[in-house]
């Protein structure tokens, strides 16, 4: 013979077991992580389109923090599209993240359609100036333009990183696709993002550029 439980207990027995699979199934959130921050802060290079969710360069870069038993949390702070002046616009958001440390990685954008410049100088100027005047370390990441948009413009553009670099003494990557570009399977067909492979050496080059910067 069936055995009938009392409408109280049943309710009693679901309410427990979906609390239970609740809290199976509800990952650490970042209010309950306290690890230091730190923010990949820029454009399409670090949001990593075109990869499977997990192989972007900030998460091989957690993964690597992580074997080498070095407490950081890594944000992925990266917006496909941004310019220099969207990342201006975006430091409020980052700020709120109180960050530790921040890799700085903009500027792609703005070379690719021919902005003054100036304004892309100006624009860094205040990122990497709004973050150190907030405590936080910071690490610039260069990139450089396609041959066809001419040396003078190119050398200027690559000069930007250079003369922040120097300004502010902080740590710079000139090419953050170092040992990336142009190497087969490394790039995707758009020949300007990396493949997941490709972006497992994008963060093995940032972590020996953010390495002086973390606290062991």
């Amino acid at each position: 013979m069936r055995k009938v439980y009392p409408f109280s207990v049943l309710a009693c027995l679901l309410l427990t077991l979906s609390a239970s699979a609740q809290l199976k199934v509800q990952p650490p959130s970042a209010h309950t992580d306290h690890r230091p921050v730190l923010v990949c802060f820029g454009d399409s290079l670090t949001a990593g389109p075109g990869v499977d969710p997990g192989q972007s360069y900030p998460d091989y870069l957690q993964a690597l923090l992580d074997q080498r038993h070095i407490r950081y949390r890594v944000d992925n702070q990266g917006i496909s599209g941004n310019t220099t002046k969207d990342g201006v616009q975006r430091l409020p958001q980052v700020l709120a993240l109180h960050p530790a440390v921040a890799v700085v990685e903009f500027g792609g954008n703005d070379g690719l359609r021919g902005l003054p410049i100036a304004d892309t100088r100006a624009n860094l100027d205040q990122i990497v100036a709004t973050l150190r005047r907030s405590g936080i370390k910071v690490a610039l990441a260069g990139i450089t333009l396609p041959p066809d948009y001419g040396p003078d413009y190119i050398q200027q553009f690559n000069q930007t990183y250079t003369l922040l670099a120097k300004k502010y003494r902080v740590p710079m990557l000139p090419f953050l696709l170092k040992d990336v570009y142009g190497v087969p399977g490394m790039m995707q067909r758009d020949r300007t993002h990396a493949t997941a492979r490709g972006n497992q050496v994008v963060a093995r080059n940032v972590l020996t550029l953010v390495l002086p910067l973390l606290k062991k």
